[in-house]
């Protein structure tokens, strides 16, 4: 397929794949969108999933069981579709700050470890800001800028059982939610998840978003397979995807992961979901083993941006205007 005919696939998708598609693909203004983006939460996946809410506000039984039906992966994948804030929205994210929030100032929805989960906070952050929740949000700021490790990455097992080095997993769902923090134009200690962004960054960066810094070799298969929804789990396309978003500039660091993600184009010029994360679902927004419209629009988005990058680095013609 020509990318023409691959832009006219996309569009012919769910209203979270046309929206994504027209912003991030054919750049199209977002204030021109909204319409489209509100029809987001009225039929499709959007409408699916909010459908599927329980009437005490939570999905599935709680803030975090089962995976992945609960409140906390239902909001992470409505966050992903870019659906607008909706009273059911509002009504979980209130329970969850309501009833969740530790006394270290994470959100903790374990019964029986007194101590938050970093991960579970970035992803938390990550949809509590795109949907608008700020105020309430300062204590898991707080925790989160508690947890960071010298090597300027994040591990869950720091404040439980303890961690010298930082989790590829932990660090981009920090990274991720400190990206909507910033977007979102919070500014309770901005400056310092800024720094902190920076160098969780470096942090993947050194390990060329999928290698051991020490010998080079993968650190695990799983980190390139390409799965969607990713959830907790940290793949390349995930990494990749969060890069451009934050419109990081292109870094030779990156580029093994950008060709493994060449190497996984079908021939038609598309990708396929590999395989999907096992766990409680609400539905299936795709079949693994077939064209995938979520990974060919964040492959193609990653692909556009860091080629157009490449070209800036080797010329020194700043592309993107910056």
């Amino acid at each position: 397929m020509e990318r023409e005919q691959i832009i006219t696939w996309l569009l012919e998708g769910d209203a979270a794949i046309q929206y994504q598609t027209r912003r991030d693909l054919l750049h199209e203004d977002p204030a021109a969108l909204v319409e489209l983006k509100n029809r987001i939460a009225e039929e499709g996946w959007g409408r699916a999933f909010l459908d599927r809410q329980q009437p005490d506000g939570h999905w599935g039984q709680w803030f975090y069981q089962p995976k992945w039906t609960n409140s906390h992966y239902t909001l992470l994948d409505l966050r992903n579709l870019c659906i607008p804030t909706t009273p059911e929205i509002k009504k979980a994210l209130d329970l969850i700050l309501e009833t969740v929030i530790a006394s270290d100032g994470g959100v903790n929805p374990a019964k029986g470890i007194e101590q938050s989960d970093i991960c579970v906070n970035g992803m938390f952050l990550n949809y509590a800001c795109y949907f608008g929740t700020e105020e309430e949000l300062r204590s898991v700021v707080d925790f989160i800028l508690s947890q960071q490790l010298p090597d300027g990455g994040f591990n869950c097992r720091l404040n439980r059982s303890g961690a010298w080095h930082s989790s590829v997993h932990s660090t981009l769902s920090v990274l991720e939610g400190i990206r909507e923090y910033a977007i979102a134009g919070y500014a309770y200690r901005a400056d310092e998840l800024q720094r902190m962004e920076a160098e969780g960054q470096e942090f993947l960066l050194r390990h060329r978003l999928y290698k051991s810094d020490h010998t080079g070799t993968t650190i695990h298969p799983s980190f390139l397979k390409l799965v969607y929804p990713p959830r907790w789990h940290y793949d390349i396309l995930r990494a990749l995807d969060y890069f451009q978003n934050a419109r990081h500039p292109y870094d030779e660091r990156i580029q093994d992961a950008l060709e493994v993600l060449k190497e996984k184009r079908l021939p038609d010029g598309r990708w396929k979901t590999q395989a999907h994360h096992p766990g409680a679902v609400h539905f299936l927004m795709e079949e693994a083993g077939k064209a995938s419209r979520w990974n060919t629009l964040r492959c193609l988005r990653v692909l556009e941006y860091y080629e157009q990058g490449k070209k800036q680095n080797e010329s020194g013609v700043d592309l993107h205007g910056t």
